[in-house]
Parts: C-alpha cells; sequence; structure tokens
C-alpha cells in the first residue's frame, strides 16, 4: 500500500518574535467580513517578514485574512496574474 505524505510548508517564521503579527492579536488580520483591513496591512508594512508570509499565504492557498499585507481578494488577483 501506498501512502502519500505531505511535507508541511516552512512556518518557522510564524514562531519568531519580530513578526509583528505575532505582537498583535489577531483580530486585525482576520476582521469581520465587511471590517476594514488598513490596520492590519499597516502593521504588515512595517514587518521584515512580510515577504515570507506573503509566500507562505500563496504557497498554501490561506483564503481568509491579511497575510504579508495583502487581502484574501488581492492574492486572488495575484495568483491569477502569475498564471
Amino acid at each position: 500500500m501506498h501512502y502519500e505524505t505531505i511535507t508541511p510548508a516552512d512556518d518557522t517564521w510564524q514562531a519568531q518574535a519580530q513578526a509583528l503579527c505575532a505582537q498583535t492579536g489577531p483580530d486585525f488580520f482576520f476582521p469581520e467580513p465587511g471590517s476594514s483591513v488598513r490596520e492590519a496591512k499597516r502593521i504588515c508594512a512595517m514587518c521584515e517578514l512580510r515577504p515570507a508570509c506573503l509566500d507562505y499565504a500563496l504557497a498554501n492557498d490561506e483564503r481568509f485574512g491579511v497575510w504579508g499585507g495583502l487581502s484574501e481578494k488581492e492574492r486572488l488577483a495575484l495568483r491569477r496574474t502569475a498564471r
């Protein structure tokens, strides 16, 4: 019998203390539908781990919240233009 194994994505960046999202509550990054993501984007813009966060979100098809400074719609648009 053959079992496929899934290699977990490299998420070590999430555990790093310098990730600004680790120092902030998830409410900023996962707001209620229709709420502003402006504050989350402002925090992301200052974070040195933003590129790793965005790479993770794109590689893992994260569909909710702000990741790497981009909203769900912005990541979807980025995926479409990358094809």
